[in-house]
C-alpha cells in the first residue's frame, strides 16, 4: 500500500469515528427527552429531524466504507503489482552476466544478484542485505580476494585482479534516490586477448628485429649480462666462422673465440672498445658497445679492402715521397698554423736541415725573424686563396746568396676554407746570370739590327709593289668568280622555278602510261607498256633529281620538322625496297624501331631510299640490312650491303656529283651519281650528319644520324593497313581539277579503269558549270595546286567545299615542296601529294581516303 492510499484510509477511519459518535450523541438525547416528559408533539418532530440527519450520516458512511473498499482493491492490486515488479527487477538482475549491487543513500547493501555472492564463494564469507560497502572492501582485503588493484581508466572505471586470476572491471552508478548500482565485469578474457595480441605484437617485433639485423652488412652479436649469445645474424656467422649450430646452442660468448677479450672494464669503462681481427685472409673491425645492464652489442665489420687501400696509400706516400726526393726542386706543404707538414730531400738539404727534421717547425724558425717578414706579404696571399710566385734572395745551408723563384700554391678545403699552402722553389740564379748575360749581348746586338734593317726596308718596298699587283690581280678574279657563281645561281634558281611545268607532261604520260597498264594488253603491248613506263620513271628519277639538286643549290629547300614514330617510315620503305631487293635476287632483312624523332620526314626518306638504292645498285649477290641503333642524344639510321665495298681513298668521293663507281653488273643502270650527292645537300639542310664506312670486297654501311624528339598529345597518326578492300574504288565520285588537259585525260582514264565515276575540269569555274555540289553526289576532289589566271587548288576546293551541305575530302597535288604551303595544306585537313604522281601511291591513298564510304 502506498503513502497516499495509507493517508486515505485513516482520513475515512476519523470521519466514521466522529459520525459514530455523533449517532450515540443523538440517541443519548432522543431518551433523555422522553425521560423528561417534554411536549410530545414537539418531541416526534425534533426525532424525524433527528431520523432524517441520521439516514443521510448513514448514507454518506456507506458512501465512505463503499470508496475504502474501491481503495482496498485498488491497494492490492497496487501491491501485487509492485511485487510483480520486483521479482521481474530480481530476475533482470539475476540475468545479467556481471556481478550487481545496490546501495541506499547509507551506502548499505539493498540488493545484489548470484554473480557478486559468487566472487566471494571461496573465501566462506556470506554477504547479506544491509553490509555496507566499507565492510565488504574490508572483508575483501582480510580473505584475499583482491590480488591487484588498479588505477582509474579514462571513463573513471577501476580494474582488479582477484586472487583466482579473474579480471574484474568495477563501474559506479548513481540512483535518483542518492543510492549507487556497482556492476563488476568479468573482463578475463579481454585481458587474455589483449595478452595475446600484446605477446603476438612482441613476436612480430622480435621477428621484424631479426629481419633488419640479418640485412645488415656488417655483422651484429648481442650478449646478455650472462655471456650468452641472444641474437645474432648470419653476417656475424660467416665473418667469425661459428656455425649456426654452436651459436644455437647458446653456450657462453667466450667459449665461441670470437671477442677476443676486450672487455669493457680493462678499457677503464669505455662504452665503446674497438679491435681488428684475421678470419680467412679477411680483415674484421671488432666494436664493442657497452648497454648500461651489463649487456653488450658486438658488430663485425670486413675492412679488407679498406686496408689494403691504406696499405695502398702507404705505399703510394712512399712512392710520391720517392718521387718528390728526386725532383730538382724544392718541394714543401706548410700548414695554416706556418708549421711544415712535408719536404722533400732537396729542401731538407738545400737549408741545411736533418732529413724529416722540419716537419711540425715554424717558418720563422726555418728562415729567421727578417726573412720571415719578407715573406709574410706573399704568405697572406696564399692564405687567402691566391696563387703567389715570386722571386728572392736567400742563403742556403753553406751560406752562399742564391736567387730563388718561389711559388705558393693554396690548398682550399670543402669548406672553401685555405687549410695551408704548397711550396715549390727553383735555384735561378744560373738563370739570372744568363739573362744578364744576353741583356748585355742585346745591347750589342741592337746596332746590329738597326743595320740589317735598312737593308730590308729597300727590300720590302720591293716586296710592297708586288703584292700591290697580286692584290689587283686577285680582285679581278673574285669578280670573274662572283659572275660564274651568280650564272650558276641564276641556272639553279630558273630550273628550280620551271620545275612545275616540266613535270607537268611527265605526270600526264604517267597517269597514261598507268591507265594502259590496267587495260588487257597482248602479250607484244605489254612490254612495250612497260618499257616506255620504264623509260618515263628513268626520266622521271632524272628530272626529279636534277631539280632536286637545283632547288638544294638555289636554297629554295627549307625542312617541314616535325615530330613522328620512325617506325611508319621505314616500313613504308622497307616494303617498298623489299620488292626491289627481291626482284634483283638480294634478301632484304629490316629492324623497327620504336624510338621518336625529329626531323623533315619527306627529306629523311629521301636520305634513306638513295642509301637503299645505291645498296641494291650495288650489291651483285648477298643480303641487305635496314635497322636503327640507338645513341644517348639521337638516332642512327643505317643501310649495310654486302656489295663491292669502297676503297678506302674513295669513301668521301662517293658524295661528290657524278661520283660513280663500276657496278660488277656492266648491263645495269649505273645512274648519274647524283644519289649520295643529294643525301650530302639534304643532310646539310637537315643538320644530320651522315658517315660511310666500307671495306673493299666485302660490302659497306651508310647512315644518317637523326635527333630525337617528344611526341605531343593526340600527335599520333593514321597509318595505312597493308590489306584494303579494293571495292571501296567502286562507284566512287571524284571530282578532279587540273589547268592541263592531258592530265585531266589520263587522271579520268586511270581513275575508270580502277571503277570511278570521274569528272573532269580545267577551273573551279568549269567544275561548277558542269556539276551542282549542293545536289550532286562527291566522295574527293583531286586539284593541281597551280591552276591558270593567278588562281590556286585550295582557293578552288575551299569555294566548291562552301556550296556543299557537308565535308569535302581533298587531294591536293602540287610540285611546289615549299614547307608554308604543307603547313596550309595540313591546318586545311587536305592530303598533299607532290608530282610527279605515281599509279600505285594513289591508288592507296584513294583507298585510304575512301574505305570509309
Amino acid at each position: 500500500m502506498t503513502e497516499v492510499e495509507q493517508a486515505r484510509l485513516a482520513q475515512l477511519e476519523k470521519e466514521n469515528y466522529k459520525l459514530q459518535r455523533i449517532n450515540q450523541a443523538l440517541i443519548e438525547r432522543v431518551e433523555s427527552s422522553t425521560a423528561q416528559g417534554a411536549n410530545p408533539y414537539a418531541a416526534f418532530e425534533h426525532s424525524v429531524v433527528l431520523a432524517d440527519q441520521v439516514r443521510e450520516r448513514t448514507e454518506a458512511l456507506n458512501e465512505a466504507l463503499s470508496e475504502l473498499k474501491i481503495s482496498h482493491r485498488a491497494l492490492k492490486n497496487a501491491n501485487q503489482i509492485a511485487d510483480l515488479a520486483n521479482q521481474r527487477l530480481v530476475d533482470a538482475i539475476e540475468s545479467i552476466s556481471d556481478a550487481f549491487v545496490l546501495f541506499d543513500r547509507e551506502r548499505r547493501i539493498v540488493l545484489f544478484n548470484s554473480q557478486f555472492q559468487s566472487v566471494w564463494k571461496n573465501t566462506g564469507q556470506v554477504i547479506a542485505t544491509g553490509t555496507t560497502i566499507q565492510d565488504v572492501r574490508r572483508l575483501a582485503d582480510e580473505h584475499g580476494l583482491i590480488a591487484e588493484e588498479y588505477g582509474e581508466t579514462g571513463d573513471g572505471n577501476k580494474v582488479f585482479r582477484l586472487s583466482s586470476g579473474q579480471w574484474v572491471q568495477m563501474s559506479e552508478r548513481s540512483t535518483a534516490d542518492g543510492g549507487m548500482v556497482v556492476l563488476y565485469t568479468d573482463i578475463s578474457q579481454l585481458k587474455a586477448s589483449e595478452t595475446q595480441r600484446r605477446e603476438a605484437a612482441l613476436a612480430q617485433k622480435s621477428e621484424l628485429l631479426q629481419r633488419t639485423v640479418d640485412n645488415l652488412s656488417q655483422g651484429v652479436a648481442l650478449v646478455n649480462a650472462s655471456d650468452q649469445l641472444e641474437i645474432w645474424n648470419d653476417r656475424f656467422l660467416k665473418l667469425t666462422g661459428v656455425s649456426r649450430s654452436e651459436a644455437e646452442s647458446y653456450p657462453p660468448f667466450r667459449a665461441l673465440n670470437v671477442r677476443h677479450f676486450h672487455d669493457m672494464k680493462a678499457k677503464g669503462g669505455q662504452s665503446t672498445t674497438s679491435n681488428v681481427m684475421h678470419h680467412d685472409e679477411h680483415i674484421i673491425e671488432v666494436r664493442t658497445h657497452a648497454m648500461p645492464d651489463g649487456w653488450y652489442v658486438n658488430t663485425y665489420t670486413d675492412i679488407t679492402e679498406r686496408y689494403q687501400y691504406a696499405e695502398t696509400l702507404k705505399e703510394s706516400e712512399q712512392w710520391i715521397r720517392l718521387i718528390t726526393d728526386h725532383v730538382p726542386a724544392l718541394i714543401a706543404y706548410m700548414g695554416d698554423d706556418l708549421c711544415y707538414r712535408f719536404t722533400n730531400k732537396v729542401y731538407d738539404e738545400w737549408y741545411g736541415w736533418e732529413r724529416g727534421a722540419l716537419a711540425g717547425e715554424s717558418i720563422t724558425q726555418v728562415h729567421g725573424e727578417q726573412s720571415f717578414l719578407e715573406l709574410l706579404p706573399y704568405i697572406k696571399q696564399a692564405l687567402s686563396g691566391e696563387n703567389v710566385t715570386f722571386d728572392i734572395a736567400e742563403r742556403n745551408g753553406a751560406g752562399e746568396q742564391r736567387h730563388m723563384l718561389k711559388s705558393y700554391v693554396p690548398n682550399i678545403g670543402s669548406d672553401g676554407k685555405t687549410v695551408g699552402f704548397f711550396v715549390m722553389i727553383r735555384d735561378i740564379t744560373d738563370r739570372r746570370r744568363v739573362a744578364l748575360e744576353l741583356e748585355a749581348a742585346y745591347q750589342n746586338l741592337e746596332q746590329r739590327v738597326d743595320e740589317r734593317t735598312s737593308e730590308l726596308t729597300a727590300v720590302n718596298e720591293h716586296l710592297l709593289s708586288e703584292i700591290e699587283e697580286r692584290t689587283q690581280v686577285e680582285a679581278r678574279l673574285r669578280e670573274a668568280k662572283k659572275d660564274a657563281e651568280q650564272a650558276n645561281l641564276s641556272k639553279t634558281k630558273f630550273l628550280a622555278a620551271v620545275s612545275h611545268d616540266l613535270l607537268q607532261p611527265l605526270n600526264a604520260a604517267r597517269l597514261f602510261t598507268g591507265a594502259l597498264a590496267e587495260k588487257q594488253l597482248s602479250e607484244a603491248t605489254r612490254p612495250l607498256v612497260n618499257s616506255v613506263s620504264h623509260a618515263l620513271s628513268d626520266v622521271e628519277s632524272l628530272l626529279g633529281t636534277l631539280v632536286d639538286i637545283s632547288k638544294l643549290d638555289a636554297g629554295v629547300v627549307t625542312p617541314d620538322i616535325t615530330t613522328f614514330r620512325v617506325r611508319e617510315l621505314m616500313a613504308n620503305i622497307a616494303n617498298e625496297f623489299g620488292q626491289f631487293a627481291q626482284q634483283a635476287g638480294l634478301k632484304m632483312s629490316y629492324v623497327p624501331s620504336s624510338a621518336v624523332i625529329s626531323t623533315d620526314s619527306q627529306l629523311l626518306a629521301r636520305i634513306i631510299r638513295n642509301f637503299l638504292s645505291n645498296a641494291i645498285r650495288y650489291t651483285s649477290s648477298g643480303r641487305i640490312l635496314f635497322g636503327c641503333r640507338r645513341k644517348q642524344q639521337s638516332l642512327v639510321i643505317e643501310v649495310w650491303d654486302t656489295g663491292m665495298g669502297i676503297h678506302e681513298t674513295q669513301l668521301q668521293e662517293v658524295f661528290q656529283e657524278f661520283r660513280r663507281l663500276n657496278p660488277q653488273d656492266q648491263g645495269q643502270d649505273k645512274g648519274l651519281g647524283l644519289g649520295l650527292a643529294i643525301v650530302d645537300k639534304i643532310s646539310r639542310v637537315l643538320g644530320h650528319a651522315i658517315s660511310v664506312q666500307s671495306i673493299k670486297g666485302k660490302g659497306s654501311v651508310f647512315s644518317v644520324e637523326v635527333p630525337y624528339g617528344e611526341l605531343a598529345l593526340y600527335s599520333a597518326m593514321p597509318v595505312l593497313g597493308h590489306e584494303i578492300a579494293q571495292d571501296c574504288l567502286r562507284g566512287a565520285h571524284i571530282w578532279v581539277i587540273d589547268n592541263d588537259l592531258a592530265i585531266c585525260q589520263g587522271m579520268q582514264t586511270l581513275l575508270e579503269g580502277w571503277g570511278c565515276c570521274v569528272t573532269t575540269a580545267l577551273s573551279s569555274e568549269h567544275l561548277l558549270a558542269t556539276v551542282d555540289p549542293a545536289s550532286d553526289r562527291v566522295d574527293l576532289l583531286i586539284a593541281d595546286y597551280h591552276l591558270d589566271n593567278g588562281k590556286n587548288g585550295v582557293d578552288a576546293a575551299g569555294s566548291i567545299s562552301q556550296r556543299m551541305a557537308g565535308e569535302l575530302s581533298v587531294l591536293m597535288i602540287t610540285a611546289n615542296y615549299n614547307k608554308d604551303l604543307k603547313q596550309e595544306i595540313r591546318e586545311r585537313g587536305y592530303i598533299l601529294m607532290n608530282k610527279p604522281v605515281k599509279p600505285l601511291k594513289l591508288k592507296t591513298t584513294l583507298l585510304h581516303l575512301l574505305k570509309n564510304r
